[in-house]
């Protein structure tokens, strides 16, 4: 997911979800897309079976120890997941609306919002599994 400063610098945040029970694992905030953030991600999380991502490039620089890696160029069918929990992001946090006046002066004060947001997003995601 991008945002865009008034600046004209763009922020990347990047996120690894689980999908049973569904969490965010991981994530990073950076103005680029790289391997090296997404490899940070992968080592700091438990090791998956299979890792499914999108067609981006910066995914081929990433060694997915131990998982396979479903690289989808074609369809969105194995990342539907995290295309929702993007707009989750996007829906609770004002500052990552689109076409929205609300920005985050600092990367710190973004850190900050995603830490709270996403412990209880992950909180939310483990009580909808004990309910089920």
């Amino acid at each position: 997911m991008r945002k865009g400063y008034e600046n004209g610098i763009n922020i990347y945040i990047m996120t690894m979800l689980s999908r049973e029970p569904r969490q965010i694992v991981a994530y990073a905030v950076d103005n680029t897309v790289s391997a090296a953030h997404i490899q940070k991600m992968v080592d700091s999380t438990l090791q998956a079976d299979v890792y499914h991502s999108d067609g981006e490039g910066s995914y081929l620089g990433v060694d997915f120890i131990g998982g396979h890696h479903n690289r989808n160029m074609e369809d969105k069918s194995d990342t539907h997941n995290i295309e929702g929990s993007n707009a989750d992001l996007r829906h609770y946090i004002a500052g990552l609306r689109r076409r929205s006046r609300c920005f985050f002066r600092s990367v710190d004060t973004l850190m900050a919002v995603l830490y709270v947001l996403v412990h209880a997003y992950n909180r939310f995601g483990e009580a909808k599994m004990l309910y089920h």
